[in-house]
């Protein structure tokens, strides 16, 4: 069965009206409520044109013919609503970054000629500046209210008003499982670019592992939904934003499947204390996170005490280190969990697992893969079987998207053919094991080529934040006429310590090959990374190209350096 976001989830709303559908500081909004405003939403977006334009079949796999709604929001309820109104009305949102400035928000919004943009007031300002400078201008700016108290931006309607004077009776649309979703880049390495997802494929993607047993496979929405009927609930936390691919994957898998889905009251940053609150408080069972970054303060908070967390059963971790010791401590001051750590992207979905608990702790690196994950040969003309020594590039067939808005080149790029079929391959380097593992090597856009070898930036901050004295790590590759470019590690130091380059060097030698080893350390007082923990490669790349040593020659290498390549 192939399903789409909106008919799924008024499928869950009429079979449990009265449950939690979102709790969010002292809203409980049952799926009954939420419909509800879903309905008004998306009657809302149609009255003012925005919807679906030109069907699926006779469109290029780049090309939409969904007008595409902005979701320029902190977490909360209105993001999910605006996910699900715009489905409704057979538009389509797309995720916003809140900390972009304004050329970049212009960058965005232009690229994805946004028909419709729902805002959080304290972006008012920004959005502000923009929006004269838009090639198109919105159809429809929908402000919903918050702590700032900024005015409405002129032309821009309140949100609750707006919705309370909308029709609440569901449209006469028909979604279909080929409706898009639409998920932009990070923009970490490179500008954002909108990945075009049918909602059926992601939901198969990157949903299935938290969806009823079974619902793919039955052939009709009513046997799915007893599949929904039959299962238990469960109560989601997504704490990285909602602009974040893996945040809106949980947070979609928990109201489709007729979960609840919880966020704690801050929202515009990480408070591990409100965190806590809100699992203790609601019973969370599935969580979240996005390595060190959250996990580091979480099993702080949690240490300091008053913190049960006895109904967490699962947490899950992806897109940055979570490092052995981090995961160890998680583990024993929750013994009862497990951890998942899922690795995957915007272009493939989740798509590698790996499971720990207390009795087993997993090995970090390798991975379970799921359907459809491949590795490919350097060329892009093969499949590597399972045991093939050489490293090729992580792809994925099957559910995967159609390709990136408004690029043909990139999409045919990304997306080839192979033996018959389109395989996603995003970029990063890994290996195929005998045993059908697959060892996730680095991504590709930040690989360091240094001295004639390839070192994977990932590889090396793996190693390096096993060291008790380091917090956080950021590996780029600077330039230098001896190797092309060297490997510099940008690092946070743990309070209370101060371990020297020999050191680190030292430890690290029982971790990698020498020719891996960082030239140089670069000490910060905090790792810059995206509200949703990814690294910013481009703000360490910066800092690394700061902080050369005055007495270090690239050319001529330091001591250490030439000591490295004996």
């Amino acid at each position: 069965m192939r399903y789409n976001h909106a008919t799924l989830f008024a499928g869950v709303a009429a079979l449990t009206p009265d449950r939690d559908a979102i709790v969010f500081r002292d809203r409980r909004l049952t799926y009954a409520t939420v419909a509800e405003r879903v309905n008004r939403l998306a009657n809302l977006l149609l009255s003012h044109g925005i919807g679906i334009n030109t069907a699926r079949n006779e469109l290029q796999p780049w090309e939409t013919g969904q007008d595409l709604v902005a979701l320029y929001l902190l977490n909360g309820n209105e993001y999910l609503e605006g996910m699900l109104g715009a489905d409704t009305a057979r538009a389509t949102s797309f995720n916003v970054n809140y900390r972009y400035v304004e050329s970049e928000l212009a960058y965005l919004l232009n690229d994805a000629s946004a028909r419709a943009i729902v805002y959080h007031a304290r972006f008012a300002p920004t959005l502000g500046a923009v929006l004269d400078s838009l090639n198109q201008k919105p159809a429809l700016l929908l402000q919903v209210a918050d702590e700032s108290g900024n005015a409405l931006l002129p032309g821009a309607l309140d949100y609750e008003d707006a919705l309370a004077a909308a029709d609440p009776t569901p449209p006469a649309t028909e979604p279909d499982p080929d409706d898009l979703y639409v998920v932009y880049t990070g923009g970490t390495t490179g500008m954002p670019k909108g990945v075009l997802w049918t909602q059926a494929e992601i939901l198969e993607s990157s949903l299935a592992a938290f969806l009823p047993a079974g619902m793919f496979e039955v052939a009709t929405l009513e046997e799915g939904l007893e599949r929904v009927a039959a299962s238990e609930p469960r109560v989601v936390l997504p704490t990285p934003p909602l602009m974040h691919a893996a945040a809106q994957w949980v947070a979609l898998a928990g109201i489709l499947s007729g979960g609840t889905v919880v966020f704690p009251s801050v929202v515009d940053r990480l408070d591990a204390r409100s965190i806590w609150e809100v699992i203790d408080a609601e019973g969370v069972m599935l969580m979240n996170m996005v390595g060190n970054s959250f996990a580091t303060p979480l099993v702080d908070e949690f240490d300091r005490g008053g913190h049960s967390g006895a109904t967490i059963q699962m947490m899950g971790t992806g897109g940055a280190i979570l490092s052995a010791a981090v995961k160890q401590r998680i583990l024993d001051a929750l013994p009862h969990i497990a951890i998942a750590d899922v690795a995957g992207s915007s272009e493939t979905g989740s798509q590698l697992s790996n499971i720990s608990v207390a009795a087993v702790p997993a090995t970090s690196g390798v991975f379970t893969a799921a359907p459809g994950s491949c590795v490919v040969d350097d060329d892009h003309t093969r499949i590597l079987a399972p045991g093939d020594p050489d490293a090729g590039w992580l792809g994925r067939w099957g559910a995967i998207p159609l390709g990136y808005l408004g690029d043909e080149d990139k999409t045919r790029r990304t997306f080839p053919t192979i033996d018959g079929r389109t395989v996603a391959i995003p970029g990063d380097r890994a290996r195929h094991l005998a045993d059908g593992g697959i060892e996730l090597l680095g991504r590709d856009s930040v690989t360091i080529n240094s001295g004639g070898e390839k070192i994977y930036a990932e590889e090396v901050e793996d190693a390096l934040i096993v060291h008790p004295a380091v917090d956080d790590v950021v590996v780029v590759g600077r330039p230098s006429d001896r190797w092309g470019n060297e490997v510099v590690a940008v690092v946070e130091i743990a309070a209370g310590q101060d371990p020297g380059d020999d050191e680190l060097r030292t430890d690290l030698e029982h971790r990698l090959a020498r020719y891996k080893l960082p030239k140089d350390f670069v000490r910060v007082e905090r790792i810059v990374r995206s509200p949703a923990g990814k690294a910013d490669y481009r703000w360490a790349k910066n800092v690394a190209l700061q902080n050369v040593p005055a007495s270090q020659s690239a050319t001529d290498g330091t001591p250490a350096e030439k000591e490295l390549v004996k």
